[in-house]
This record gives structure tokens, sequence and C-alpha cells, in this order.
């Protein structure tokens, strides 16, 4: 029995990308956890987690969330952009999914009316 089935969710591409914005949250909150200076990195974790349980369970809001994710993720990739190698590589991989997630879910978006 793979885990989609067992989550009840039928589309292997909306179960990514519940993993992904779970993922993202949970790290997010880490880095908050780490130096309590960042919060801005933790509301992005809240938000993250938000999306995650949005997708999980189906709900229409979910897509305002993903849109609104999505430009505050391309924000604050581009501006981390440049500081070192380690940090650009992770931004430009978050910006990336970020864009491919939204892209994704956006063309699915039937699927969270149901």
């Amino acid at each position: 029995m793979s885990l989609g089935s067992k989550l009840k969710i039928e589309s292997k591409g909306m179960l990514t990308a519940f993993v992904f914005y779970a993922v993202v949250g949970i790290i997010c909150l880490i880095v908050l956890a780490m130096d309590l200076r960042l919060v801005h990195i933790g509301i992005i974790g809240i938000f993250s987690l938000i999306t995650a349980y949005g997708l999980f369970k189906k709900r229409v809001w979910t897509i305002w969330l993903i849109v609104m994710l999505f430009f505050i993720a391309t924000t604050f990739s581009v501006y981390n952009l440049g500081k070192d190698l380690i940090l650009d590589v992770s931004m430009i991989a978050y910006l990336i999914l970020t864009w491919v997630f939204t892209a994704y879910t956006a063309a699915k978006r039937k699927m969270l009316e149901s």
C-alpha cells in the first residue's frame, strides 16, 4: 500500500506538492528555532505548513496561499542570492521547486474543489 493511498491523496503530483510544502515548513521552523531573529523565515514556515494542510484536506483556499507563497518565495530567494555558494544553491532549488509546484497546483486546481 503506497503512502498516497494511505493518506487518501489520489494524485502523485498533489502528494509531492504536499510533501514539498510540509518539508519547507518544517525546515523553516527549525531555522527559526536556531536563530529567533529570523522571524520572517518562521512566517514562511507557518504559511507552508498551512498550505500543506490545505493540500492534504483538499481545501479550495489553498490555491490562494500557494500564489502568496509563490511571490514570497521568489522575493526571498532572489534577495538572498549572491551571499554564499551553499545558500545560493539552496535558494535556486527552493525557487525552482516553488515555481514548479505553483504551476502544477494552478493547473490542477479543480482537484482541490472536490
